[in-house]
């Protein structure tokens, strides 16, 4: 019985966590994507590249930007009206872009 209760457990956490990623990508395509490129990969030269980063960093830093701990002009704008659960989604979206690193 515990097996299967665990294993329910692990299907539901995936479930939401697929969900998730699907709502952040929906999210970035609309808020994020002119920046930080369509796939987290950024457009412009001051923007950081979001793909692959740690899902908690990037929702502390979202945070701190919609708080106002952190400045910046653009990003104070886009994160204030995020919610807590959007910041979730977006953070699972970026977090789960694969990166590779070759050295020179």
């Amino acid at each position: 019985m515990k097996k299967i209760w665990f294993v329910s457990l692990l299907l539901t956490a995936f479930s939401c966590l697929a969900d998730d990623v699907a709502a952040g990508r929906a999210k970035a395509d609309v808020a994020c994507a002119l920046c930080h490129g369509p796939n987290g990969i950024a457009t412009l030269p001051n923007a950081p590249n979001l793909a692959g980063q740690q899902a908690l960093y990037l929702s502390e830093q979202l945070k701190s930007y919609r708080s106002g701990q952190r400045q910046n002009a653009v990003m104070g704008v886009i994160s204030k009206p995020l919610t807590d659960a959007e910041i979730a989604q977006l953070s699972a979206w970026y977090s789960a872009i694969k990166v590779t690193v070759e050295l020179p």
